[in-house]
């Protein structure tokens, strides 16, 4: 199966392609930019989607929904923020059809003509702001604390499967604070949960950092952002969080009763990860061979195959993995018997390495004599054969490393791939080399960032958290620099 894929070195984006449909993650549908999210893949987001709700209640948010649909009217009350959209809303202009009269099919009633057109939710701040203006009066309300797992539609023209799509699925937070240092707080908050998620459980390495103005979400004060580093060297932008100041807040009049009997206006934020995660995910690690996945986000931690001629030998050696099942089930650790007849051992093991499960344990009859089995690591492809009676306590100890295994590796490949650069040629000579971000002095300017993108598809990536200041010289102009930020190709 894997023998099929193309190698990364070879085309990195056919590699991609073909590996998010033969691992059967996801396919194209009969929409165009639009996919199907197929069983396994879904499985895989489901495992982020419950940790992160996780995280996001044990912090006080709560989970709501909000329509699908949002009034053209309501995106014109903020302008940064429908300047930022206009271009990839879906509109919804007419609520009936008919049959034609000469009977081609059905067409659009010409008299059911929607009195406002309706925009097809890109992001939902504009629909929640108005709902919060009927929730929100008093201070005793604050803060609001509320996330909605949704789907969204921008109208991309140029889509990837998980990557980029027309429709794509998401959370989304939006809160509402009383003073602008509790949003802040907020907003940097969730910042620090999406990288520890992505650390912890997607196993990717991430900076920190600000977006520049040219860079921010439409309508934000500042954007907060992890960034991550795919094998080939482009970056992924995996997560964001945003102070919204007031803009919200006044656009649709939210305002409440302070302490001190004022009629004050709240203070916003919003944040959202989507399923371009799956994308960041199967490029931080995967290999020529298939999906490499790290443990803590597998639907499958552990499959085990038997190895057998006939029946009989089938029933005892099942006798034996069921036992083996139960005990590791007992641990939490997911495990899947395949026991299939339809498919030969060889078939199995190629298929289960496509799909990158973190652990393969294969007992044939000999293992059964000898109360052995094989295991096998799909991380470094190592195999080595155990007693059973060790099998539960090695499986715990073995997918705890290959987790760290897998966080170390792309941190190593991550941290070689930060190059600090002084001159325009420098910069230019690594990103067509050896790519990865290039740490370089900038001006400070949108003229200068815009220029810099024109002459080579880098963008600044972030202004990272941990910064230290330091004069320099802008690596395009040689004006005045405080501070290094971060260039690079991205997705």
């Amino acid at each position: 199966m894997s023998k099929n894929l193309t190698k990364r070195e070879t085309d990195y984006s056919k590699w991609y392609n073909e590996l998010v449909v033969k691992a059967d993650l996801a396919e194209n549908s009969g929409v165009r930019g639009c996919m199907v999210i197929k069983p396994y893949g879904f499985a895989i987001w489901e495992k982020m989607q419950a940790q992160l709700d996780k995280m996001f209640k044990e912090t006080g948010h709560e989970n709501a929904y909000f329509p699908l649909f949002i009034p053209k009217s309501y995106l014109s009350k903020e302008a940064a923020h429908v300047e930022g959209f206009a271009k990839e809303c879906a509109v919804v202009t007419h609520y009936r059809l008919k049959n034609a009269e000469d009977g081609s099919g059905v067409v659009v009633d010409p008299e059911a003509k929607l009195e406002e057109e309706l925009i097809v939710r890109p992001t939902s701040e504009t629909i929640i702001w108005d709902t919060y203006r009927k929730w929100i009066e008093s201070y005793r309300d604050l803060p609001l604390l509320i996330n909605q797992w949704a789907n969204v539609v921008r109208w991309e023209m140029r889509t990837r499967l998980f990557l980029r799509t027309a429709e794509f699925l998401w959370q989304e937070g939006h809160t509402a604070h009383a003073t602008e240092k509790e949003a802040i707080q907020e907003a940097e908050l969730i910042l620090d949960i999406y990288g520890d998620f992505a650390e912890k459980f997607m196993a990717m390495p991430v900076i920190k950092g600000l977006k520049t103005a040219s860079e921010r979400f439409a309508g934000a004060i500042e954007t907060y952002c992890i960034e991550g580093l795919m094998q080939d060297g482009k970056a992924l932008q995996a997560g964001t969080s945003h102070f919204l100041g007031q803009n919200f807040a006044k656009a649709f009049d939210v305002q409440f009763t302070s302490k001190e009997g004022k009629r004050e206006h709240v203070w916003a934020t919003s944040w959202g990860v989507s399923t371009r995660l799956m994308g960041a995910l199967i490029m931080t690690h995967s290999d020529d061979l298939g999906l490499v996945l790290p443990p803590n986000l597998a639907p499958i931690q552990v499959v085990i195959i038997p190895i057998h001629r006939n029946d009989e030998q089938l029933d005892a050696i099942s006798e034996k993995i069921n036992q083996i099942v139960k005990e590791l089930r007992s641990k939490n650790i997911s495990v899947k018997f395949d026991n299939r007849t339809t498919h030969k051992p060889g078939w199995k093991f190629a298929e289960y390495e496509l799909k990158g499960v973190p652990l393969r344990i294969a007992m044939g009859p000999r293992d059964l004599e000898n109360s052995t089995l094989e295991i096998a690591r799909r991380d470094t492809l190592e195999k080595q054969s155990i007693s059973q009676e060790n099998v539960v306590d090695f499986v715990e100890k073995t997918l705890k490393e290959i987790q760290e295994n897998l966080f170390t590796k792309a941190y190593n490949y991550r941290e070689s791939h930060i190059i600090e650069v002084e001159t325009f040629e420098e910069f230019k000579h690594i990103l067509n080399t050896k790519g990865g971000f290039v740490s370089a002095h900038w001006d400070g300017t949108a003229e200068t960032e815009d220029k810099i993108k024109e002459l080579t598809k880098a963008t600044i990536r972030c202004i990272p958290l941990n910064n230290k200041i330091e004069e320099g010289k802008c690596v395009l102009t040689g004006k005045k620099s405080t501070q290094r930020v971060l260039f690079a190709k991205a997705y």
